[in-house]
């Protein structure tokens, strides 16, 4: 999902705000590529829980880009509340293609600081994101759900 490296050829995308509602069902298989692909803790039945809220709760709540190829499908996504990244995920086939990087940098190029949880057992995340400039400020020993995986809370600005 995060890991840009994988690939030397960058795919070229296009970046846009989402159509909202009549894009949710592309975005949520972007998402379940990418959560398959990166989020070896979760059970079949997390994903399942978790991507039955995605289109109806969690995209509705952020101001959503995405990332498109040069047929304007949905490649990747960036979910923002302010200068909270609160969902960053990439298709299987655009991973390791700078698809993440270009999100990111759209996402800094906006907000001077930029703030955001990842999953502590998802090392390829924990990984793109420090290579990016972020910095762990923090942890939770639980997700936003009360469930047992751990948070780490990260952050990156002007000076670092």
């Amino acid at each position: 999902m995060h890991e840009d490296e994988l690939s030397p050829e960058r795919m070229p995308v296009d970046l846009r705000p989402t159509r909202g509602p009549v894009e949710y069902d592309d975005l949520v298989e972007v998402w379940r590529q990418a959560v398959v692909a990166t989020h070896a803790f979760l059970t079949p039945e997390d994903i399942e829980d978790y991507r039955a809220r995605l289109g109806a709760q969690w995209l509705p709540a952020v101001e959503l880009h995405v990332a498109v190829d040069a047929d304007d499908r949905p490649v990747g996504f960036l979910g923002m509340d302010g200068n909270r990244v609160e969902m960053l995920f990439v298709a299987d086939r655009a991973r390791g293609r700078g698809v993440g990087t270009r999100l990111i940098e759209w996402a800094a190029s906006r907000h001077p600081v930029l703030e955001l949880d990842v999953n502590e057992q998802n090392p390829s995340a924990l990984a793109f994101y420090e290579s990016r400039g972020f910095r762990v400020v923090g942890r939770s020993p639980l997700d936003g759900e009360g469930r047992p995986f751990p948070l780490l809370h990260m952050r990156k600005d002007d000076q670092g």
